[in-house]
């Protein structure tokens, strides 16, 4: 992880990624593509055509990454309820990660992420949305003492 680049790659990837509340699948897909980027665990972007129809709606507020562009946020409802700002999405990115418009990433803070079979621990602090796996080695930003790394 400390060898992924700066500004961040862009990669197609081939795993099954899954994303799932209590009671239902939210995404799943062998199509996502990842953004690694020094300091974080991947991040995967699941085509929004792979998303279950009616669950994502659009969440107020945005944020702007230096790489890709502003980011928008969305709710994830099922039948459960709602889970504010569960995913973003970059409708308008920068040229270098123009492969992710039309691609939802979610937090594994908020909801079961899998990759493969193996379920995702969410990245340390409130912002990132980093997926930890087991092939995945730290320490990751978001951590108590790494703001500015």
């Amino acid at each position: 992880m400390w060898d992924y680049p700066r500004p961040p790659r862009l990669e197609l990837s081939a795993r099954r990624i899954r994303v799932m509340t209590a009671s239902a699948v939210i995404a799943e897909t062998t199509r996502s593509y990842r953004v690694l980027e020094t300091s974080h665990p991947p991040v995967h972007y699941v085509p929004a055509e792979d998303c279950a129809p009616g669950t994502l709606t659009s969440a107020p507020g945005s944020s702007a990454c230096e790489w890709k562009g502003r980011a928008v946020y969305w709710d994830v409802t099922t039948s459960s309820g709602t889970i504010s700002a569960a995913g973003w999405s970059y409708p308008d990115p920068t040229r270098p990660f123009a492969a992710l418009r039309d691609h939802v990433a979610f937090y594994p803070s908020l909801l079961a992420c899998f990759v493969d079979d193996e379920r995702v621990t969410p990245q340390p602090g409130d912002f990132y949305g980093g997926w930890v796996t087991a092939d995945v080695v730290g320490p990751f930003k978001g951590s108590p003492g790494s703001m500015f790394w």
